[in-house]
């Protein structure tokens, strides 16, 4: 895990904590990115050694030979300087970047297996630090039951909060704010058991 243990732990009690205020569940995925974006270096690279033959041609008497070589080389350095982490992802178009962090978010709410309580009050907390994207996935019931107003306002507080600071220390917060809107609408049952699930996971 590429989270700190004690910081991951420290997410884990408070959406432990949160929980326990009511009968929903809250699970929190953070990913370091929600793809790889591999095509867009590739494709510049590409784009930067076929615009190379033209000055070669117009300005030197160079050998096809000496200008395919040249291509050559010229793709391979490109491919190798945009393939870097931050240059291949700001040469991806932003709604490329939040398309992708959305559909990863939707894949995890439904890998964890979040549409299976009895009263669909179930959330999904997804921040990929790559995008800066946050999100809220909330089943049918803690949908219809919370407004979409006020899983904004915990969304675009989370997002402030990890431009500030830790990414720690901004899900604890997001986890007890949730942990509030889900108390006021679905209780706790009594007697009913805590699942033993594993609430927080870094990608």
């Amino acid at each position: 895990m590429w989270v700190a243990p004690d910081e991951a732990e420290r997410i884990e009690a408070a959406l432990r904590a949160a929980r326990s205020r009511s009968s929903g569940e809250i699970v929190c995925v953070l990913a370091r990115a929600s793809a790889r974006y591999e095509t867009m270096p590739v494709v510049w690279s590409a784009l930067i050694a076929m615009a190379l033959p033209w000055p070669l041609l117009i300005f030197t008497h160079q050998s096809a030979e000496r200008i395919f070589l040249a291509q050559l080389a010229v793709f391979l350095v490109a491919l190798g300087v945009l393939s870097l982490p931050r240059l291949r992802l700001s040469l991806t178009p932003r709604s490329v970047r939040r398309s992708n962090a959305h559909r990863v978010a939707l894949e995890q709410f439904v890998i964890r297996g979040l549409t299976r309580s009895k009263e669909r009050n179930t959330i999904l907390i997804y921040v990929s630090l790559a995008e800066r994207y946050a999100r809220i996935i909330a089943d049918v019931g803690a949908a219809k039951a919370i407004g979409q107003d006020q899983w904004k306002g915990i969304v675009d507080r989370l997002a402030d909060e990890l431009k500030a600071g830790s990414a720690s220390e901004a899900l604890i917060g997001a986890a007890a704010r949730c942990g509030d809107l889900l108390a006021k609408n679905f209780p706790p049952r009594p007697g009913a058991p805590a699942p033993t699930v594993q609430r927080f996971h870094a990608l």
